[in-house]
C-alpha cells in the first residue's frame, strides 16, 4: 500500500469514527423504566450528548432489535432474563453496566401476615421460568416453603422440599398478577405494574426482595463490539450519578428500588 492510499484509508476510518460519535445513542427500553431514562436523555442533551429513547411494548423486541444493530443498548432486563433470552435465541449480547434493582413483593388483600394464611392457601406467582423462580425465592424468604439448596433463580415447584402450610401455587402470566390480587390469598407483585393498574398500594407488600438478590439488578445490555463506545460510557455515568435522574428514580419508584451499582 502506498502512502497516498494509506492516508486515504486513515482519513476514511477517522471520518467514520467521528460520524459514529455524532449519531444519537439509541437506547431501547420498556414502560416500567422509561421515565427515569427520559430524565437521563434530557440531561445528556444538556451535556452535548444526543440520545434517542426507543420504547418497546414487549420483552422480546428490545433484544432482537439490539442483536440486529438497530439500537445501541437496551435497559429493561436482569441477568437471569438475559441468560434465558441468549439460550433461547442465540443472541451475542452482554451486560455493560448496572442500573437499579426494583423490588418485587408478596401482597395480600385478605391477610395481614404470613401467619394468618390458612392451610391450603392459594398463592399466585408468575408462570414464566425466570419470574416464577423469583416468586419461589420470595416464598422461601417468607418461610412458607423450603427450596433445595443452591437452586437460586432457576427454582421450580419440583425444587420445593417443604411446604408446611400446604399452599397451592397458581402460575399466572406476570403482567396479569395484579388481577389475581382479589382472588388469591397471596400474590407475587411488581410495583411498577401495580402503580400502572392503580388498583392497590404498591408499598403494601408483606415482604419485598431486594439487593439481597443482586442477580435481579437491571442491566444496560449491548453487543460486545460496542463496549468501548464513549457515548455509552457517558450516558451510563449520567444515569448513575446525575441528581436529576436520582430525583426521577425517586419519584417513579419511591422507596421500592436500590441502585445496583453501589451508590
Amino acid at each position: 500500500m502506498n502512502k497516498k492510499h494509506a492516508l486515504v484509508l486513515a482519513l476514511g476510518l477517522f471520518s467514520g469514527i467521528v460520524h459514529a460519535a455524532d449519531k444519537p445513542l439509541k437506547v431501547g427500553t420498556t414502560a416500567a423504566f422509561a421515565i427515569p431514562l427520559e430524565a437521563a436523555v434530557a440531561e445528556a442533551d444538556k451535556q452535548g450528548l444526543k440520545v434517542e429513547l426507543v420504547e418497546f411494548t414487549d420483552w422480546i423486541a428490545p433484544n432482537t432489535t439490539l442483536a440486529a444493530g438497530d439500537i445501541d443498548v437496551n435497559y429493561f432486563q436482569h441477568i437471569p432474563f438475559l441468560e434465558n433470552a441468549k439460550a433461547a435465541a442465540g443472541f451475542d449480547l452482554v451486560p455493560y453496566a448496572k442500573g437499579v434493582i426494583n423490588n418485587v413483593g408478596l401482597y395480600s388483600k385478605k391477610h395481614k401476615s404470613f401467619e394468618d394464611l390458612p392451610v391450603g392457601a392459594t398463592v399466585a406467582i408468575a408462570n414464566d421460568p425466570i419470574n416464577s423462580g423469583r416468586g419461589l425465592q420470595l416464598l422461601a424468604k417468607a418461610g412458607l416453603i423450603t427450596l433445595k439448596p443452591g437452586v437460586g433463580y432457576k427454582a421450580t415447584e419440583e425444587d420445593i422440599i417443604a411446604n408446611p402450610k400446604k399452599i397451592k401455587i397458581l402460575q399466572v402470566e406476570a403482567v396479569q398478577l395484579v388481577r389475581a390480587y382479589d382472588d388469591a390469598d397471596l400474590v407475587q407483585g411488581y410495583p411498577a405494574y401495580i402503580r400502572l393498574s392503580k388498583t392497590f398500594d404498591a408499598e403494601s407488600a408483606l415482604l419485598f426482595d431486594g439487593i439481597d438478590h443482586p442477580e435481579y439488578v437491571i442491566q444496560f445490555v449491548i453487543q460486545p463490539k460496542n463496549k468501548d463506545d464513549p457515548r455509552l460510557a457517558k450516558f451510563v455515568d449520567i444515569y448513575q450519578h446525575s441528581p436529576v435522574v436520582k430525583a426521577a428514580l425517586d419519584k417513579t419508584y419511591g422507596t421500592l428500588y436500590q441502585p445496583g451499582w453501589g451508590g
